[in-house]
């Protein structure tokens, strides 16, 4: 639903928040009807999901759905931010072919969702002058002050088991890198959320005394495309 310029394809149809529910399901209130969408998110969502929260759904013309409306964006606290975790890694994709991160540019393969070990997978492998980097991305959606953006939104196991084989990673000759996606509007740091998962914060520490690079790039988000804008701050290391 993204053309190569990271536009929506489609107009987004506005809506008000009512609920979410089991997860995958948010009741909106449009104009004249109450509709049922798919929430493409299985995280907390924590702070985003206030009754009258401007929403912002995808119709999908594809008959087998059985939600014919999709999620990609919530407004909280005056900022859009883009809740569908499937587009993180393709605005990526798009930032790592357009040069979008000077890190991580010019580089001469990208592959997506590579196998390291028979458990893990990392989003993507690049290749550069003979050196691999594998590179994980985490979508950022909380957000508890005006400028500041945060991870994770709950206790994330599989987080931590990604910092952790991404050591083991830089131990067998590859570089590695760990993306927070931040889907905020306006946001200018980043921070963890120790408070919420002290254990991905230690995970945190340890990985990054190993090698890992952090990086904090933050979105620009508009009913109109969603795409990498700039880099910010990560502000407890």
């Amino acid at each position: 639903m993204y053309n190569l310029k990271m536009e929506f394809t489609k107009s987004l149809i506005k809506g008000k928040l009512i609920k979410r529910y089991k997860r995958f399901f948010l009741d909106v209130k449009l104009k004249k009807e109450i509709i049922t969408a798919h929430c493409p998110n299985t995280g907390s969502m924590k702070g985003l999901l206030d009754a009258g929260n401007e929403v912002y759904l995808l119709k999908h013309d594809d008959p087998k759905r059985k939600l014919k409306y999709g999620v990609e964006i919530i407004k909280a606290k005056e900022n859009l931010v883009g809740v569908n975790t499937h587009r993180a890694n393709k605005i990526v994709h798009h930032a790592l072919e357009n040069n979008l991160m000077k890190e991580l540019n010019n580089n001469e393969k990208i592959n997506s969702e590579v196998f390291f070990n028979k458990e893990t997978r990392f989003d993507f492998l690049i290749e550069k002058k003979g050196q691999k980097s594998f590179l994980e991305v985490k979508n950022v959606t909380l957000c508890r002050d005006k400028k500041t953006s945060e991870f994770p939104d709950a206790i994330t196991s599989r987080g931590s088991k990604h910092l952790l084989t991404l050591i083991d990673a830089i131990n067998k000759g590859y570089k590695a890198y760990l993306i927070f996606l931040v889907q905020i509007q306006n946001m200018e740091f980043f921070k963890i959320a120790k408070d919420i998962d002290n254990e991905y914060y230690k995970n945190y520490l340890i990985a990054k005394k190993a090698g890992v690079k952090f990086l904090a790039y933050r979105c620009n988000v508009s009913p109109e495309k969603i795409y990498i804008e700039k880099k910010i701050k990560i502000i407890n290391e």
